[in-house]
């Protein structure tokens, strides 16, 4: 049975509560999506309702607490020690084009130690949520990263820049040499999913460039629960400041990090 302290039973609520509109807003894309305007107006309404509804269902039961959100940025609370990190739709692109992988993600800051984090896609209802020192879950079944040891058999998650950003030469270089060392690559969209996956063994690994704090904040804490090793591309603990990040187990994550450092651009 999961460990479901006070602060995360409260973010529990709200990505839930948040989460509710949302699926009756995926039910109406795929009429949208034959108009010629298409969705997008209805997806960034869709966004910045769903960070409203966190921030005031989270303000609610932790007043004075600070936000780091996509929508709104940077929200100083009177309470100098905590701070949600949020994003309300991660795989927004997703969301759009009505394939349903995207969820919300809430992390939660203690004096800059992430604590709590919540992981939820309200189409599938996959709940993952942790917290610090009480391990990982998905719907009350505890997690652990997969168990291979050679990157042979494994299958390796990551993400692409988008068009017009940069990065693009890198991506398609390290693609190529990871290809070639596992069993494949799956470039689903949502990096909180993502790092979600890892830590439940459905991916042996992933890493990513370009990431925004909001995108990685819960699963980072998730992998950590679960047992697996997370860091930033040189093998620190500046994910959330350098944008980027690797993980995997014990065994798999030296091998993909020893990997991905011998790219050549």
């Amino acid at each position: 049975m999961a460990y479901i302290s006070p602060a995360l039973n409260v973010m529990v609520a709200a990505a839930r509560k948040a989460g509710r509109p949302l699926i009756r807003d995926f039910g109406e894309l795929e009429n949208l999506q034959i108009s010629m305007k298409g969705p997008a107006d209805f997806v960034t309404t869709a966004d910045k309702r769903t960070e409203r509804i966190l921030i005031e269902e989270l303000t609610k039961a932790r007043p004075g607490y600070g936000f780091l959100g996509e929508e709104g940025g940077v929200v100083e609370g009177k309470d100098k020690t905590h701070r949600f990190i949020i994003d309300p739709i991660d795989g927004t692109l997703n969301f759009m084009h009505g394939i349903p992988q995207f969820a919300i993600s809430i992390g939660l800051e203690r004096e800059g130690q992430l604590v709590s984090g919540v992981i939820y896609n309200p189409v599938t209802d996959d709940l993952f949520m942790a917290e610090k020192g009480h391990g990982a879950f998905l719907n009350d079944k505890r997690l652990r990263v997969a168990a291979r040891k050679e990157l042979g058999p494994s299958v390796i998650a990551t993400g692409l820049p988008f068009m017009g950003k940069e990065g693009h030469a890198r991506a398609l270089a390290e693609m190529g040499t990871v290809m070639n060392a596992t069993a494949g690559i799956r470039r689903m969209g949502a990096a909180s999913l993502d790092l979600a996956y890892v830590a439940a063994g459905r991916f042996d690994g992933f890493w990513e460039h370009g990431l925004q704090p909001w995108d990685m904040a819960a699963g980072i804490l998730l992998v950590k629960e679960a047992g697996g090793v997370i860091t930033d591309m040189h093998g620190g603990e500046q994910m959330l400041a350098k944008g980027n990040v690797i993980c995997a187990n014990e065994h798999l994550h030296p091998q993909l990090l020893k990997l991905l450092k011998g790219v050549k651009l």
